[in-house]
């Protein structure tokens, strides 16, 4: 027991610091909680426990070094004792028998210098190792350390189910200059849900905030940061890691399976398959069908299913509604095994305005532009980063590398690039704020994108990067030092637009929109292109590919298969969306797994059949891939025969082999259709979409044919072709 009365001990300036603490208004806890001098020679443990009964201070061995007095009765307590001070917990008495912790306030800063300066200039490229919430020891204690970013916040307190939700309890320390807050609670662990409460700098208490750097978030419509600290593995994927540079290569084959993992497949009473189930359900299916890569729509933690992702709150999360983060690793590492790679379809261009997320996180536009001309996308309701502050930069370029470092992921899909670049992207005039040099580029964000891609492929070799970019921005896919973007590669929107365009025309009527086929080609080696076919051409009422296609039921099959065929020998990496690959006839639905009961039905499986065999081809082929990026693997042989909507093209290897491709994009078939070709010899039928096998007529050369010695279209040798109808051929000369 003290030996004087507590009140004699407080006076007017210490009252007025704990009547802040109680009103949740104190921005230097530190200063009145824990162990502090006290007169005459003492130390005295000061704590704030508003439910607690009774509280002791006691030592390492259990000795009793004193006992609190409540010297408020919203549940401040002080002790004072003779002697040095030394390590000491808190027993306390809630009602339910003592319980015995210790005192969060009697620990030092965690943040180092170091990373105090790193975090403070915005150059912080692991960022992720010190904001967040890490399970950690400290100064000899196992606990959580909690770190987040607010530098005009009044004060920050962490609550949770560490302290019973109560933001009294847990008021933060911050430093200075940086913004940063931090505290260690002995007590939180792994499991324990938390959020920040935070006071604006009007004084304002703010919606408790979700941890921008939670690495794991409960499954929504709940909205709590989980404690989880890094994910850890053992990582068995070396074979892949030492492979993967070739598998990126712009040389190499590159077939893309976009998945919604939520809604490939779904498991009994439509529940959600979870990361491991999918791991050994679905890479074997895209293994099987010979697609090299699988690129996942978002995954970060979303709260609204309806966005599919694309409306991210937790950036540093795998979405809890397929598992733990573990899970998501072993997703990872299986997809490895199997040889193939893995893209994560990254957001960095809004984010939602949900209470709990990133808007107005601190009371001021943190994170977002204040000025809604540069900080909200009337588009889709959301906020832009405000991408010239140094630490928004910091927070977006680490989460790229946190993907690529902590989850061995094997590249970044960057969404909506596009309104990234554009100041008066879907703005009207006098909607947006020009550039310092008055134009419409974002300068900021260009600035953000390139350094991304300097990191991506400076720090993670082999690696790649895919802009979905959708205007004639020069130099995506070019290297930063040449002035480009940095990208790996660039969906090429033009192409998916032009040729789907052209693929709903009637037959009939395909004459006279021939140059929708033929007009990629004059741009096709401006970038490094992929062909996408990707979930956006299946939704809002779109329909599906199949759906799209014209004529009676045989005839759409037919269409889409012929399609198949021209993309997959088209210069330019692939990408087809679930679900095309056994043509899917509903319109894609976030809410339900795809129609799997359609691969009864002969013309699916036949369909499905023919891009397993495309990817098959492309692959074993060099020339259907090594020179996809380069205007030396492209020849045309006819590429103005609208009458018939005929076209016919060869792909080169840059090695002396080639492929030659005809495409009959009408419903009659064709005898007799004279090709000229450069070399003689025996052309072999490698692929015919039309092959009964696939659900086609069985229209074709019989397996191959030889060229004939008569010149035709500026060539000295000749084919004559028995084109099959709305199909595609592609041949091989033997030797």
């Amino acid at each position: 027991m003290p030996d004087l009365p507590m009140p004699d001990r407080i006076d007017s300036a210490f009252h007025a610091a704990i009547e802040a603490l109680l009103r949740a208004d104190h921005g230097d806890p530190f200063s009145v909680l824990g162990p502090h001098p006290g007169p005459d020679g003492t130390w005295q443990v000061r704590a704030l426990f508003p439910d607690a009964r009774s509280l002791w201070i006691i030592a390492a061995d259990g000795q009793i070094l004193g006992e609190a007095v409540r010297v408020h009765d919203d549940g401040f307590w002080l002790a004072e004792m003779r002697g040095g001070q030394r390590p000491y917990r808190l027993r306390i008495d809630f009602g339910a028998g003592p319980v015995e912790i210790d005192d969060a306030y009697r620990f030092s800063p965690w943040l180092g210098e170091l990373d105090r300066h790193l975090l403070g200039e915005g150059r912080h490229e692991r960022i992720w190792e010190k904001l967040g919430a890490h399970v950690v020891e400290h100064e000899g204690v196992r606990g959580t350390v909690f770190a987040v970013w607010a530098p005009s916040a009044r004060r920050v307190a962490v609550v949770g189910d560490f302290c019973t939700w109560d933001g009294r309890r847990l008021p933060m320390r911050l430093h200075h200059g940086i913004g940063v807050w931090e505290v260690f609670v002995p007590h939180a662990g792994a499991g324990d849900r938390y959020k920040f409460e935070i006071k604006g700098p009007q004084g304002e208490m703010l919606p408790w905030k979700a941890d921008p750097l939670a690495f794991r978030a409960e499954q929504p419509p709940a909205t709590a940061s989980v404690v989880h600290g890094l994910p850890r593995w053992d990582w068995q994927d070396q074979l892949w890691q030492d492979a993967r540079a070739r598998a990126n290569d712009r040389e190499s084959p590159i077939s893309i399976y976009e998945v919604h993992l939520g809604s490939w497949k779904r498991g009994d009473g439509n529940r959600y398959l979870t990361y491991r189930e999918l791991a050994d359900d679905l890479v074997p299916y895209i293994k099987e069908m010979g697609f090299t890569h699988i690129e996942m729509l978002p995954i970060t933690e979303y709260p609204f299913d309806g966005s599919w992702g694309y409306q991210p709150i937790g950036l540093y999360a795998p979405t809890s509604r397929f598992g733990s983060p573990e899970d998501f690793k072993h997703f990872v590492e299986t997809c490895h095994r199997e040889g193939m790679g893995l893209l994560l379809d990254w957001v960095p261009g809004h984010f939602p305005t949900d209470a709990h997320g990133l808007g107005l996180f601190d009371g001021t536009h943190l994170y977002e532009h204040a000025d809604p001309r540069q900080g909200f996308h009337q588009d889709w309701n959301t906020l832009i980063y405000n991408y010239g502050r140094r630490e928004v930069r910091n927070f977006l370029l680490g989460n790229a590398l946190y993907w690529l470092d902590r989850f061995h992921l094997d590249g970044l899909r960057v969404d909506a690039v596009a309104s990234m670049l554009y100041l008066d992207y879907s703005r009207k005039a006098g909607e947006w704020v020009p550039n310092r040099f008055g134009g419409r580029e974002n300068l900021e964000a260009i600035d953000v994108l390139r350094r991304m891609n300097e990191l991506s492929y400076g720090r993670h070799p082999g690696s790649m990067t895919v802009a979905e970019e959708s205007t004639a921005w020069p130099g995506v896919s070019r290297p930063v030092y040449l002035g480009g973007l940095g990208f790996g590669f660039k969906w090429n929107m033009g192409w998916m637009h032009d040729t789907l365009q052209y693929m709903a025309q009637d037959p009939i009527h395909r004459r006279w929109h021939h140059h929708d086929l033929t007009f990629g080609l004059l741009y096709a080696f401006t970038e490094n292109f992929i062909l996408p076919l990707s979930h956006d051409e299946v939704v809002h009422g779109k329909g599906s590919l199949l759906n799209k296609m014209p004529g009676d039921r045989w005839q759409k099959f037919a269409n889409l298969r012929a399609y198949y065929g021209f993309m997959w020998t088209h210069p330019g990496k692939k990408l087809l969306f679930m679900g095309g690959e056994f043509a899917q006839e509903r319109e894609w639905s976030h809410d339900r797994g795809l129609d799997w009961f359609l691969l009864d039905l002969p013309e699916h499986q036949g369909l499905r059949t023919l891009v397993r065999d495309l990817n098959h081809l492309y692959r074993s082929l060099p020339a259907l891939h090594r020179l996809d990026c380069d205007p030396a693997g492209f020849d045309w042989l006819e590429g103005g025969d609208n009458e018939n909507s005929v076209l016919a093209y060869r792909r080169l290897d840059g090695h002396g082999n080639s492929v030659t491709v005809v495409c009959n994009f009408t419903p009659i078939p064709r005898q007799g259709y004279r090709l000229g070709v450069p070399e003689a010899g025996h052309y072999v039928e490698r692929l015919n979409t039309d092959a009964e096998i696939y659900g086609g007529s069985n229209v074709g050369n019989g397996g191959g044919l030889d060229s004939e010695d008569i010149p035709s279209h500026g060539r000295p040798n000749s084919l004559s072709l028995t084109l099959p109808p709305l199909g595609t051929l592609v041949l091989q000369r033997e030797g």
